[in-house]
């Protein structure tokens, strides 16, 4: 087990859920009963001091990345030929009103917002302001974007108010890397952007099955049968776990009660991937006979720990799957159309939207937790912490190709989707209603509600464990499950307009009462839930509140719950951001998301959950660690103007560059997973293509280890800074 070193004194959180913001105008809550807040313990409530006049408008240019998800009703949030909507809370808005939890912001703060988001991306949204600061006081952009042009005085720093802002100030005090990820200089500490968290200090991404095809092919006594398959396509994925030998991991009991061992016993039953490649090479493989030889290979293996319930291996609370295994399994789907869909094909590995590359990464992201490569999923571009304390790049190790060729050999035997490959049309619901698609690797609330909406009784869509792979923090190679999926600051947020609140401390002291507002328990409550209409109140008025992760939560409302699935088909995200105006920015608990979960995805929530509890699932801390491999990766490094001139100069690794996680921009691993090296024409090895990323721009290369550079000069100045801060 690693040991984890905190830099700072780690504040306990500080009872940070009882604080409350009393602004130099007091927030009208309506309320004087402390027992309403969750955790509310009757203490002082922490108090924002700078003065502002009653009345300040604020021009906000604030927004998440459309027009529907702004803080005011778009036209284009309204059904066909309507101008207005009813809400749950009995009030009508019409095109152009406020959204409600940004009316109530008006009411608590005593301000006022002139709306003047464009509807766009974060950084399209900074695009569009940049040259026009003095018409905005609060801006969209991405945490670089905002650190960037802080640096160059076009924003506020805030750090030099935090003694003003105690909700903001108790938060970060309580998270080290969010302080970290948020510093922009570290000659003065400078903050130019306020956070957005999609949660924090939890499970982000996921792997999704229809688990109810993997207990068709796996489970029973004696042998499957069936009558019709096709078969295997020629073997291009050669074995990742070893071929001989044995191998033992932890995996949580099946009553999730506690850890046990289960061993891999390669001597008894060999790879399974060998065994069905050496078959290929032998002779035609029909699906009935991969689904046998895979449970063989099973029971063989594992000793019959699994018994007729071999589906568990993959789906169960003790599951210990590898890549080697589920490669074996998606040659089973893909060939045993006939059975688990009656028609002739099926597709194995899919994305949520396969024609748009903003979703198509997430294909790499997974190879990262295949096949133990970090860097795939960071909170910055592709960088990691290694043990030597240094920052690392993915896309210059060979390691990340090596991984990205073994996803290239799964599409090449038809185990990703066609649209995948070809760049076509093709939807997890879609997938999921024409029950056509088996797995991919996404968001369990947003993907699971399909259990409701697409899928018939009987069929399951369900998030699994992550898979065992070979990871090595340094002190030597070993067989475990970690996620890098791991939940910190997002890549956006607000800044505040150094043009636009110019002379004007009203406009100024407001902006910074919206941010440390925000951070208050009343604060973050509205930011996620919305105002109090839109959650449940017993008779006495207080708030129902639900245990979540320790922490007492409010319960929504029934008619909020009906309304979510009437105007966003259960999608808890869409609702909030399109209709209550919340969890558009700053900290957005997972606790009203949980709610929204269907039944499906709490079930698979909740296996994970246990494995991370009880630590059969490692992953990132947001904490400086002993060991820094273990350290989460901050969201954005305080490089200097020049310094960032210069990372700038290097456009493939920019990112709208060939490394883009961007919709309607490309992505080199996305397409060496598609073509493979012929089609993506930029090397014929794994080693040729992460020295070309690495190479000087001037000898035909990216310019990787000049971008390296300067990021790990910004990070050893922020771990200085930080040591010195907290001595």
């Amino acid at each position: 087990m690693k040991k984890v070193r905190i830099l700072s004194l780690l504040l306990v959180l500080i009872m940070l859920m009882s604080f409350t913001l009393t602004a130099c105008i007091k927030p009208d809550t309506g309320n004087d009963d402390d027992e309403k807040n969750p955790g509310g313990d009757n203490s002082t409530p922490a108090v924002f001091d700078l003065p502002y006049a009653e009345g300040t408008v604020l021009r906000m240019a604030t927004g998440y990345n459309s027009t529907k998800t702004g803080l005011s009703f778009h036209a284009d949030i309204f059904p066909a030929g309507q101008s207005s909507i009813t809400l749950s809370n009995g009030e009508t808005y019409n095109v152009g009103d406020l959204k409600p939890t940004w009316v109530e912001v008006e009411n608590v703060l005593k301000i006022e917002f002139e709306d003047k988001y464009t509807g766009t991306s974060a950084s399209d949204q900074w695009k569009y302001w940049q040259e026009r600061l003095d018409e905005v006081d609060m801006v969209s952009g991405t945490a670089s974007q905002l650190t960037e042009n802080g640096v160059a005085g076009k924003l506020v720093d805030i750090s030099k108010y935090l003694d003003h802002m105690p909700n903001f100030k108790a938060y970060l005090e309580a998270n080290p890397i969010v302080r970290l990820s948020i510093t922009g200089d570290t000659s003065n500490g400078a903050i130019y952007f306020s956070p957005y968290f999609d949660g924090v200090n939890d499970i982000e991404r996921m792997p999704l099955m229809r688990t109810d095809w993997v207990e068709k092919l796996l489970n029973g006594e004696g042998d499957f049968t069936a009558s019709a398959s096709n078969n295997l396509a020629a073997a291009s994925y050669t074995p990742y776990m070893p071929i001989s030998g044995t191998v033992t991991v932890d995996v949580v009991k099946a009553d999730g009660s506690g850890v046990e061992q289960v061993t891999k016993n390669y001597a008894a039953a060999g790879n399974i991937v060998k065994v069905m490649n050496d078959a290929l090479a032998a002779g035609t493989v029909t699906g009935v006979d991969a689904v046998n030889m895979l449970r063989d290979y099973i029971d063989t293996a594992y000793n019959g720990y699994y018994g007729t319930n071999r589906a568990d291996l993959f789906i169960g609370q003790n599951a210990a799957w590898d890549a080697d295994e589920l490669v074996a399994l998606l040659r089973c789907v893909v060939a045993n159309p006939q059975t688990l869909n009656g028609t002739d094909t099926v597709q194995g590995l899919f994305s949520r939207e396969d024609d748009n590359n903003q979703r198509k990464v997430d294909m790499f992201r997974f190879a990262g937790t295949l096949f133990g490569v970090r860097g795939l999923e960071s909170r910055q571009d592709y960088l990691y912490i290694g043990s030597d304390g240094l920052l690392h790049d993915a896309r210059q190790e060979e390691a990340t190709y090596v991984a990205i060729e073994r996803m290239n050999a799964m599409a090449k035997e038809g185990l990703i989707s066609t649209a995948y490959v070809k760049n076509e049309t093709g939807k997890t619901d879609s997938y999921l209603s024409n029950d056509n698609g088996f797995m991919h690797y996404d968001y369990n609330q947003t993907q699971t509600v399909y259990n409701e909406t697409k899928l018939q009784e009987g069929e399951k869509y369900m998030a699994v464990l992550v898979p065992v792979a070979r990871w090595n923090d340094g002190t030597g190679e070993t067989f475990m499950r970690f996620t890098e999926s791991w939940r910190s600051v997002k890549t956006d947020g607000w800044g505040i307009s150094v043009a636009g609140v110019a002379g004007n401390d009203d406009k100024l002291h407001a902006a910074l009462a919206i941010i440390d507002y925000a951070y208050s328990a009343e604060g973050m409550i509205l930011m996620s839930y919305g105002p109090d209409e839109f959650i449940k109140k017993d008779a006495n008025g207080n708030y129902v509140t639900f245990n979540f992760n320790g922490t007492q939560m409010p319960v929504i409302a029934d008619s909020t719950y009906e309304e979510l699935w009437t105007l966003a088909s259960g999608n808890y995200t869409n609702y909030a951001r399109m209709y209550l105006g919340s969890t558009l920015s700053f900290a957005k608990s997972q606790a009203f998301e949980y709610q929204c979960t269907h039944a499906v995805g709490k079930e698979g929530a909740g296996k994970i959950s246990t494995a991370i509890g009880l630590g059969v699932i490692k992953h990132p801390e947001l904490a400086i660690t002993e060991n820094p491999w273990w350290t989460s990766v901050p969201t954005v490094l305080p490089n200097t103007a020049d310094e960032t001139a210069k990372i700038n100069e290097l456009a493939d690794l920019t990112s709208s560059g060939k490394f883009s996680q961007s919709k309607g921009k490309t992505n080199l691993l996305v397409d060496l997973i598609r073509l493979g090296y012929e089609g993506s024409n930029v090397g014929a090895s794994a080693s040729e293509v992460a020295s070309k990323v690495a190479g000087k721009v001037s000898d035909g290369g990216m310019g990787g280890e000049t971008y390296l550079a300067y990021k790990n000069d910004a990070w050893d100045r922020l771990v200085e800074y930080y040591e010195n801060l907290n001595k």
